[in-house]
């Protein structure tokens, strides 16, 4: 027989069901769920001797016969309850070649089956009337519960629907169907089938009856599992059905408040960390939505990460030693091969350190450290982790992939920021109860995972909602949050010790809101979500690993003190991976008295010099700090009479870009920039077009030049004697 198929919760509740492919509701009803009271109330109705005939009732049948022949109609029947499954089974006219056609199988049926099966087929078969057919979609239908739960009264009324259908259809017929019952539980009570004072309250019990609507929770999983699982009568899933009705509607609450602003939908998933199941599958505010894409699964669907994935990225640079959390980065305009990234304020920090940098979600250092570690580095870790879209895109994704430059899922996140709870073990999500528990594999050391939590608990940042409730109610979780270019998508995603939750809050429609951003349109659901879930969490945080230990760095530089560095604090680092290099933020420089020239030791004279420290600048923070006219401190210029060439240190050239292509209309002709980057200890640098000098410069002034066509050589030498060359291409159109 093909069954409905049925979604249940992790507790047996049934979460959503679906029609069977022959549009009936047959809903498969497992022994353990044909209680003491159901098994005896149905044997003593329909077949007294059920345990003892061997499919057929001689007896019965003799009995029947002679009622029927002395009545001359037929007043009895003498139908086992084996024969009757043969009945629903195979369904043929009523006769008597037919009925001796019956019993032959009947006798069959219980050569093959136990009592206990022959029982459960009929309860799954036994029809109640329309499209229900089976004792558990009766139960379901109309009284809204599962058949273990059915009282005395209930059961009797349901084991004498089959009998007379339609005279005793519940819901229509309720009246005639409570005297029926009646009748039977004293019935009973004459028989002594259950104590007398069972009896009377099943009598006194009132008959609230009618047709109930199937139950359609979790609708976007239950698709899911039965798309997946499509031959599976009963598929037991990992949800609480608390977790996901409470989780619904606060989801549709919180979307009903957004919708004044164009926002009309959002997606919950709920991962318990212990072990990976699935306690909450909300796919959108409202499936029954069409106007919105109510239908679409939020958690399947690819969407653009935003700032999502950068705490893989830290995670990545802590584990190849590149980084720890308050190393020294500079967030300032860079050019990346003629990539420009800005921040999401469009405002710069200058010099900060790597948690400062992760945890207010900087663009800029982010970029830096993936061009550092590398692109093809941090793919094949979200390869890893079964990114499937970025799987498929892994040749066409560059820098950009950082900032939300690729798809992902709110599945796959989840997932992610899972990993770093469980100590960098990522591990595959369990949707139902047989999925067996896997340990996973590591994606991240533990190490590394430790560092990532400390950064994302704090709560100095700036995607902390501005709302008061959800800071005052503030869970104590890590997070990160995200907004996709445009404003098209809204990321938050946070965990603790006991669950991993991740939000999405947008529209299916991919229409950009201005007012739409991770830290204050999907933050303050997260919050709300944790708090409910899992307020003051008694699971601990996480400890710190044998191979994490702390030790002082100089605040400016985040590297190893040097005499120089007066001001110190402590920082984590992993032992053995963590660089240690020392600081370098200062430099010793020989100057005349009165700091006027600076002396290398080639033209280092024999007396008249001091020793002092001077900021040993990059080249592109010197540039941040000229083109907002920051004050510091600047080399004094080099000794004139110094014949020293130098080699190292050279410019820079930031435009333009090496290997470039540039159309310029000759109609309207237009010009380029060249631009460089130097060192601090550089006052004048030298542009040449073709080995042809065309300007001379302050290192931080731009020049422009009209190129004719054709490839062109473009150098720059600074005062020193340092060059670099870079070629482009010029066509005229």
């Amino acid at each position: 027989m093909r069954y409905s198929t049925q979604i249940t919760a992790e507790n047996g509740t049934v979460l959503h069901t679906f029609l069977s492919d022959d549009d009936k509701w047959r809903l498969y009803t497992k022994v353990s769920e044909i209680t003491p009271l159901l098994q005896n109330t149905l044997i003593y109705k329909e077949d007294k001797y059920f345990y003892y005939h061997p499919g057929i009732n001689p007896f019965a049948i003799l009995r029947a016969a002679g009622r029927n022949i002395f009545s001359g109609k037929r007043t009895s029947g003498a139908s086992t309850i084996t024969m009757q499954v043969v009945r629903l089974l195979e369904p043929k006219k009523r006769t008597y070649l037919n009925k001796l056609s019956e019993s032959f199988r009947a006798m069959q049926l219980e050569l093959h089956y136990s009592k206990a099966e022959i029982l459960q087929l009929y309860l799954n078969l036994v029809p109640y009337g329309g499209n229900i057919e089976g004792i558990k979609a009766a139960s379901l239908f109309y009284f809204g519960k599962t058949p273990q739960l059915l009282s005395l009264a209930e059961i009797t009324a349901l084991t004498i629907v089959p009998n007379r259908p339609s005279s005793l259809r519940p819901g229509t017929k309720n009246e005639a169907l409570k005297l029926a019952r009646n009748q039977w539980l004293t019935r009973f009570g004459k028989e002594d089938l259950f104590d007398q004072n069972f009896i009377q309250d099943a009598i006194s019990e009132p008959l609230f009856i009618r047709r109930l609507s199937a139950p359609k929770h979790a609708p976007h999983l239950a698709l899911r599992l039965k798309k997946d699982f499509s031959d599976q009568p009963i598929i037991k899933t990992t949800i609480k059905i608390q977790f996901q009705n409470q989780i619904e509607e606060q989801v549709k609450n919180y979307v009903n408040r957004l919708q004044s602003m164009n926002i009309h939908n959002a997606a919950v998933l709920v991962i318990n960390n212990e072990h990976m199941t699935v306690e909450a599958y909300v796919g959108s505010a409202d499936f029954n939505n069409p106007f919105d894409g109510g239908q679409v699964d939020g958690v399947r669907a690819v969407r653009s990460p935003g700032s999502t994935l950068k705490p893989i990225l830290y995670a990545a640079a802590f584990d190849k030693g590149n980084i720890t959390p308050k190393s020294a980065l500079n967030d300032v305009p860079t050019n990346f091969n003629g990539y420009e990234p800005e921040n999401f304020d469009q405002h710069f920090n200058g010099q900060v350190t790597a948690e400062f940098a992760l945890a207010n979600s900087l663009n800029i250092p982010a970029v830096k450290i993936l061009n550092e570690i590398s692109t093809p580095v941090l793919v094949e870790k979200l390869k890893k982790a079964d990114f499937q879209t970025i799987r498929k895109q892994a040749k066409d994704l560059g820098l950009s992939l950082i900032l939300g430059g690729c798809g992902v899922t709110l599945e796959e996140l989840t997932r992610l920021f899972a990993a770093f709870s469980n100590e960098g073990a990522l591990k595959p999500l369990r949707y139902t109860t047989e999925t067996p528990v896997s340990k996973g594999e590591q994606l991240v050391s533990k190490e590394a995972a430790f560092l990532l939590n400390n950064i994302l608990t704090q709560v100095t940042r700036p995607d902390l909602p501005t709302n008061f409730d959800n800071t005052y109610h503030l869970p104590k979780i890590a997070w990160k949050t995200g907004t996709s270019y445009g404003k098209r998508d809204a990321w938050s995603i946070g965990y603790n010790r006991k669950y991993t939750i991740g939000v999405w809050v947008g529209n299916f429609s991919g229409e950009g809101v201005p007012e739409l951003s991770g830290a204050n349109t999907a933050t303050p659901l997260l919050f709300s979500i944790f708090n409910a879930l899992d307020y003051n969490s008694a699971n601990g945080w996480y400890q710190m690993p044998d191979n994490v230990s702390l030790r002082k760095i100089c605040t400016v530089s985040g590297d190893i003190p040097e005499d120089f560095c007066e001001h110190q604090i402590t920082d984590y680092y992993i032992m053995g991976i963590s660089p240690y290099r020392k600081c370098q933020h200062l430099r010793y420089v020989f100057t005349d008295e009165a700091s006027q020239l600076s002396y290398c030791t080639y033209c280092l004279p024999k007396n008249g010099f001091i020793k002092r420290t001077y900021p040993n600048l990059a080249p592109e923070l010197i540039a941040y700090y000229e083109s907002r006219k920051i004050p510091y401190q600047k080399l004094p210029p080099h000794n004139p009479g110094c014949e020293r060439i130098f080699r190292a240190g050279a410019p820079v050239i930031v435009s333009p870009n090496d290997g470039s292509e540039y159309f310029i209309q000759t109609n309207e002709p237009q010009q380029i920039q060249l631009s460089c980057q130097a060192l601090n200890d550089v006052t004048e640098v030298f542009w040449y077009v073709n080995d042809k000098l065309v300007k001379r410069a302050p290192p931080f002034e731009p020049v422009f030049i009209s190129p004719p066509a054709g490839r062109l050589k473009i150098s720059c030498s600074d005062d020193k004697g340092r060059n670099s060359d870079i070629s482009i291409l010029v066509k005229k159109i």
